[in-house]
């Protein structure tokens, strides 16, 4: 079952600094909605695990993120595919593009693409929906919150 959302945040911090934050395992560990770890294995490649709750289910996802098609500082992609055993599978993506408005504010634009499989998908896409909705609102508004008080 696959979706598409977009969104945007204004970020009081330069675009170097935002770059730099979108590509630092640290702020995303603490920005990713129920990550419990994230660690960096090369440049662009970084092993994940990730609990959420989606309706009724609890899964646990395990799996690999990528960054790809790098244009610093203005944008990239983050693919990412994880296994939640019983429950499904996620895999999914977002383009963010960066785009400076001022000396000390940045806009972060986003499309995310979301495919899930397995138990989950049989929740329903209005509950999967809203569920991807929240989880890259809450996403987006921490890296915010941590990358303009940094």
């Amino acid at each position: 079952m696959a979706m598409n959302l977009e969104g945007r945040e204004t970020i009081g911090a330069p675009i170097d600094k935002v770059w730099a934050a979108l590509n630092d395992p640290d702020v995303l560990r603490e920005c990713i909605p129920g990550c419990e770890s994230l660690e960096k294995s090369s440049d662009t490649e970084m092993a994940a695990t990730v609990s959420l709750k989606i309706g009724p289910i609890k899964a646990r996802f395990a799996g690999a993120v990528t960054l790809m098609n790098l244009n610093p500082p203005h944008s990239y992609t983050i693919q990412g595919e994880g296994k939640g055993g019983i429950a499904g599978f996620a895999k999914g993506g977002a383009d963010v593009v960066l785009e400076e408005t001022g000396p000390q504010e940045t806009q972060l634009s986003y499309t995310v693409n979301a495919d899930v499989g397995g138990k989950i998908a049989q929740l329903g896409s209005r509950l999967i929906a809203s569920t991807s909705k929240k989880l890259a609102g809450e996403f987006f508004a921490k890296f915010n919150e941590v990358v303009s008080n940094r």
